[in-house]
Formats: C-alpha cells, sequence, structure tokens
C-alpha cells in the first residue's frame, strides 16, 4: 500500500512500499465485558480442505483440556461450524452486546448462521461488509473468559483473512492443508501471507490423507505420496500430523456431534498450541 498516493490499490499482498498502513497495524478492542486470552487462525489456501472440521475438533480437544474455548466463524459466506455442532437458533443480546451460543460440552460460538432468520439463506455480501461483520464479531460479542478462540477463516488470501490478521491479535495460525501438490503450492501462499502480516505459523495438518482399507487395515495414498512434511522441514515449520478419510467425522458433523469424536487426529496439533502459547 502506497502511503500518501492515489494509485493505492489497498492491497498488501501485493505492494512492496514500507508505509505505514502495513506496519501500524491497529487492532479492533474486545467489547468491554469480553475477556480472551489466546486467539488461533485455522487457515487454508484453498476451499475444501476441511479446515472447519479441524477447526472445530481442536476446539473440542481444548475444552477436553479444561480450557474455556471458542470458535469464532469468520467463514461468512460458508459457515459450517454451527452445523458441526449442532448449534442452532439465533444468539442472544443483552442489548449492549451480544451472546454467543454455547454448545453441550461449553464452547461458545458466534457465526453468521446464528443470526440468518434460515440457516440456508446464502449470504451475498460484498467482501468489505463481510470484513465488517467479522470485526463486529470480535467487538460486539461478550466473549466470556476464554482461554482459547480459534478462528474459522475464510480460505484464500483475499479481503476477510486480511482483515482478521490486520483487525484481530492473533498468537498464531494452524494451515490445514491436503496432500496433492498443488495444494502445496497454495500453502506456500497462506504461509507467505502470514510472514507478510508478521503473525507466526504454529504448524501445518494434513487433512484427507490417505484411506485405511476396511478388511486388511492397508494404507492407501489416495492423491498419492504426500509433499506436506517435506514442506514444512523445507520451511522450519512444525508438522502437526495427518488425518485420514474418516467416514465417522463426516457423520458426526451432519449429526451436529462432532463433541463426541474419538480419536487423536488433532492431539498433537492441540500439544503444539498449548506449547506456542506457554512460550510466547
Amino acid at each position: 500500500m502506497a502511503e500518501n498516493s492515489n494509485e493505492c490499490t489497498h492491497d498488501c499482498s501485493s505492494c512492496n512500499a514500507d508505509c505505514s498502513s502495513r506496519n501500524e497495524i491497529v487492532h479492533e478492542k474486545l467489547h468491554p465485558a469480553s475477556s480472551v486470552k489466546h486467539v488461533i487462525g485455522v487457515v487454508s489456501g484453498k476451499g475444501g480442505v476441511g479446515k472447519s472440521i479441524v477447526t472445530s475438533m481442536l476446539a473440542v480437544a481444548m475444552r477436553r483440556r479444561d480450557f474455556r474455548t471458542a470458535v469464532l466463524d469468520a467463514d461468512v459466506t460458508g459457515p459450517s461450524v454451527p452445523k458441526a455442532f449442532g448449534a442452532h437458533g439465533k444468539v442472544g443480546s443483552t442489548g449492549d452486546g451480544l451472546i454467543p451460543i454455547t454448545t453441550k460440552t461449553g464452547i461458545d460460538i458466534m457465526s453468521v448462521n446464528l443470526l440468518l432468520d434460515e440457516e440456508t439463506s446464502p449470504v451475498v455480501w460484498r467482501g468489505p461488509v463481510i470484513a465488517g461483520a467479522v470485526k463486529q464479531f470480535w467487538t460486539d460479542v461478550i466473549w466470556s473468559d476464554e482461554d482459547y478462540m480459534f478462528i474459522d477463516m475464510p480460505p484464500g488470501t483475499g479481503d476477510v483473512p486480511l482483515t482478521v490478521f490486520q483487525s484481530i491479535p492473533l498468537d498464531g495460525i494452524i494451515i490445514v492443508t491436503t496432500p496433492q501438490e498443488l495444494v502445496s503450492m497454495i500453502v506456500e501462499k497462506a504461509i507467505n501471507m502470514a510472514s507478510l502480516m508478521n503473525i507466526p505459523v504454529i504448524g501445518i495438518i494434513e487433512n484427507m490423507s490417505y484411506v485405511k482399507c476396511p478388511d486388511c487395515g492397508r494404507r492407501i495414498d489416495v492423491f498419492g505420496k504426500s509433499g506436506t512434511e517435506a514442506l514444512c522441514a523445507e520451511r522450519g515449520i512444525k508438522f502437526l500430523g495427518q488425518i485420514p478419510f474418516d467416514p465417522s467425522l463426516a457423520s458426526l458433523c451432519d449429526r451436529g456431534i462432532i463433541e463426541l469424536y474419538e480419536n487423536d487426529y488433532v492431539d498433537a496439533a492441540a500439544d503444539a498450541v498449548e506449547s506456542f502459547v506457554s512460550e510466547k
């Protein structure tokens, strides 16, 4: 973004100018009644890699460790977090702020789907309006004593991810990917965007990594050999493990009971989050 220039595109990701807009990021203030200790963004370079389910599982994992946990669903045009948790109906209001819906195990959730009259109504908004809504999820919602907030980011490196990076004080991000080589290239874009915005990458977790044969238990690499671990080693980023194709996870999400999952797929990622914030 070129300071004092009429040609500014407001696109920091494609600009090399050393201006105040890049260096003096001003985070939005939380609601006065809110308290959030740590904020972790869950990011993907493209859609369809399972970012929302990883976000949901991470929130459940941290809640199982007796932390107060929240999910801010910033994927405004594709909000799937409420469905995974079986969260329905509209959020409450005190007149001074919005009250997130609390799941069965005590996870606080805010999503645009919890504000709509009909869950299936499309959100046909332009980028700046979506970005403004995400800011309001941070500033106008009363988040009560949250130890960890996970932000389910929209895919890519556009308006809304940029808004979150600039407006909300992220401790760090976790990147979700799949094994295809094309996706690995897009992951590098997400890594570079985080670097550009001075946001640490806690690690990368690979979803849809393989299938286990139901008869013999043999591992089948559907997308071929993964390059994610090698990419992590090359970039000095923690590799947080692999999640297989698991029909039981899809079933739990469809039924709104992701809090009942029984596996250790995101345990390494949860360990990395705890370790990362303790070292800050």
